[in-house]
């Protein structure tokens, strides 16, 4: 595994997730990556819901952190994304766990839920590593 500190040092520079979202990175475990999003106004659509949108970037997001601890070099292939509910606190929680990690192809489960343990969306990704 990478050294967080390297890790976090790359995904730093992800301006459109850390600046423009505001989601931080928790931990990075051998199984396991939680990301977090703390909500404001900016958040919400005209409902004011949390916007579809930044629930799948968080999830992305968090996906990406997953995917890249060992060698940085995996991209998405796909995403599938269902919402299951409102978000009623005030932070979003993205927990990644692996289903599969192949030679080249890495399938990972990603849970959003709110700090009250609301689930929000449950999302199934794909990352292709390109190196080997």
């Amino acid at each position: 595994m990478i050294e967080k500190e390297a890790l976090l040092n790359y995904f730093a520079k992800d301006k459109f997730a850390n600046d423009v979202v505001g989601i931080t990175v928790e931990r990075v475990e051998e199984d396991l990556a939680v990301c977090r999003l703390t909500l404001n106004d900016s958040h919400r659509n005209a409902q004011g819901a949390v916007m579809g949108g930044v629930t799948f970037t968080l999830g992305d997001y968090a996906f990406a952190v997953f995917a890249n601890r060992h060698e940085i070099a995996t991209v998405s292939l796909s995403a599938s994304i269902s919402y299951l509910g409102v978000a009623k606190g005030r932070e979003l929680i993205a927990t990644v766990t692996p289903i599969k990690e192949g030679r080249s192809v890495k399938t990972a489960e990603v849970a959003i839920c709110d700090e009250l343990g609301n689930a929000i969306a449950h999302m199934v990704m794909n990352g292709f590593c390109q190196k080997r």
